[in-house]
Parts: structure tokens; C-alpha cells; sequence
């Protein structure tokens, strides 16, 4: 199979990691002032930047709030990522030698936490998660 990134983003060194970060707040910082042209009025918030060894390219984690079409909104960066690469680049040609390729992701890692809650609220209200049942006469 096939992989578009050949690089494995997991282990990463401090240097990633910095490069990860000034990224992180420049892409907020250019989305912040430029998003609302790109997306309208959908909130959208850069969550984590993981970048290759080789600092070629860079994943972009973004959590979209306000709208029910996150998907669209990821859809809309992309086809705006020259206008964002290029803001970016002018914002941290100082910290790095070339600018590495973009590319955005859903994070939808908080929208799953409400989802979840709901789903055990839900269980405790209907009394389904066990915590106040009577002790089995077994039991003594």
C-alpha cells in the first residue's frame, strides 16, 4: 500500500517539535486574519502541527466550531492553501530554510469527548451504568 506521506510522523525530535510549533501559531495567527475570507464565519482553531524528519511537509490539525460542515470548512483551506502557505511563509521565512507542504486534517478529537459525555449522561440518567443498584443478597 501506497502511503501519499512517506515519512513517519511519530517519533519526533525537538527540532519537529519547535518547527511544529512556530507553525501552529503562524497558520492561527494567518487564519485569524485571513479566515474569514476563506470560510466565512466558522471558528476554526489550529490544534497540533506534526512535520516530517526532513521538515518537507507539515500535517495540520484543525477543530472547526459553529458550523455543521466541518468537512466543507477543511475543503475550503485546501483550496486556499497557496493564499495560506504563502502568509505563512512570509510570516516564518526567518525560522526555516524552505517552507514545508501543508497539509490540513480534521481534529475532531473534542467534538468525540461531548459525544461522549452526552452518551454517559444519557446512561446515568436512564440508570444503566450500575452505580446505584441495591448489593445481590449473593453478596453477603
Amino acid at each position: 500500500m501506497l502511503s501519499l506521506y512517506p515519512y513517519r510522523f511519530n517519533m519526533e525530535t525537538i527540532r519537529q517539535k519547535q518547527i511544529g510549533e512556530i507553525i501552529r501559531r503562524n497558520v492561527s495567527i494567518v487564519l485569524s486574519s485571513e479566515g474569514s475570507y476563506i470560510y466565512g464565519d466558522a471558528l476554526v482553531t489550529v490544534t497540533n502541527v506534526m512535520v516530517s524528519p526532513d521538515m518537507s511537509q507539515a500535517k495540520v490539525y484543525v477543530s472547526v466550531y459553529n458550523t455543521e460542515e466541518k468537512q466543507a470548512v477543511v475543503l475550503m483551506l485546501e483550496d486556499q492553501l497557496v493564499r495560506i502557505r504563502q502568509a505563512l511563509a512570509h510570516r516564518i521565512k526567518k525560522h526555516v530554510r524552505r517552507i514545508p507542504e501543508i497539509y490540513f486534517y480534521l481534529d475532531d478529537t473534542l467534538d468525540e469527548m461531548y459525544r461522549l459525555n452526552n452518551l454517559f449522561d444519557k446512561l446515568e440518567a436512564e440508570d444503566q451504568l450500575g452505580h446505584n443498584r441495591p448489593p445481590d443478597d449473593d453478596d453477603e
